[in-house]
């Protein structure tokens, strides 16, 4: 079982509010469902009934007591670091010219008289 499910998991349970969570983890909301059910298949049960208002199940409530204590026991995530700023330009892959020198004639090519 990942530990980064059981933490988003933990989120949302204490939340019980799905976009609030989302939005507490940094992360988008559909990854958010994709997670539980992905945790959802790996217990057997329905942690969280979204019928309504989202409320524990039996098996979710007791589910939490145990991700807490493993969550709390893991090590703190590893910070994010972000991209250094600039980077190499991509080759343009496509037909035509490069932006930079449209209207301008091909070093090989006479200009077309009118």
């Amino acid at each position: 079982m990942k530990l980064a499910l059981l933490r988003r998991y933990v989120v949302l349970a204490e939340t019980l509010h799905f976009p609030r969570a989302a939005k507490e983890l940094g992360i988008p909301l559909a990854s958010l469902y994709t997670s539980l059910d992905k945790l959802e298949a790996e217990v057997g049960h329905t942690l969280i009934n979204r019928e309504g208002t989202p409320r524990l199940t039996s098996v979710g409530e007791l589910f939490l007591v145990e991700a807490q204590a493993t969550v709390a026991a893991a090590p703190p995530p590893a910070p994010k670091t972000a991209a250094p700023a600039g980077g190499k330009a991509r080759a343009s892959k496509g037909k035509g010219r490069a932006p930079i020198v449209k209207g301008q004639p091909k070093p090989y090519k006479k200009r077309q008289g009118r």
